[in-house]
């Protein structure tokens, strides 16, 4: 028997398109609290995806292909293995320094994020991680603000915190 996604509220619909939420903030709190903060910190990609419509199920519209994703994919570890020979989640901070390092409006904007959402200093080294991974996946050699702010929004949890606090 399959389980069911786990959903930032009782209810299930916080975030849905389709189907309202009735849940009220601090159910919603008190639901999501259930998940402590040192566990949330250790998921690096919190990455909430809502049902689709019948459109978008039934549409004819291709999206990027499995193999041109995988061709990134390689490359990008490839990328990795040759600049310290293993993948960016097992980065030591002392590698996080050296491979990691941010211009002023990627600081700024990172700080911003840390700020804004209350997160740990352990979730900012997953946030780096990540950004340097999506950099590495668009092959880029350094991290810039949009690879900052992309591994922000995959913070769901901690970004779904915030808006019930």
């Amino acid at each position: 028997m399959a389980k069911k996604a786990p959903q930032e509220c009782p209810c299930g619909f916080f975030n849905d398109r389709r189907r309202e939420c009735l849940c009220t903030p601090p159910q919603i709190a008190r639901y999501l609290s259930k998940i402590s903060g040192p566990l949330l910190d250790r998921i690096d990609l919190q990455v909430e995806v809502g049902a689709l419509t019948t459109d978008e199920i039934s549409s004819m519209k291709q999206g990027e292909s499995s193999e041109s994703i995988r061709a990134r994919v390689e490359s990008a570890r490839r990328t990795q293995r040759e600049r310290f020979n293993f993948c960016n989640a097992e980065m030591s901070a002392r590698h996080m320094r050296r491979f990691c390092e941010l211009d002023a409006s990627s600081k700024r904007l990172l700080v911003s994020a840390i700020d804004r959402l209350g997160l740990s200093a352990r979730a900012h080294d997953r946030i780096l991680k990540v950004a340097r991974t999506i950099a590495d996946l668009a092959g880029a050699e350094r991290i810039d603000s949009a690879h900052v702010a992309e591994a922000v929004q995959y913070r769901a949890l901690d970004r779904a915190y915030f808006r019930t606090g």
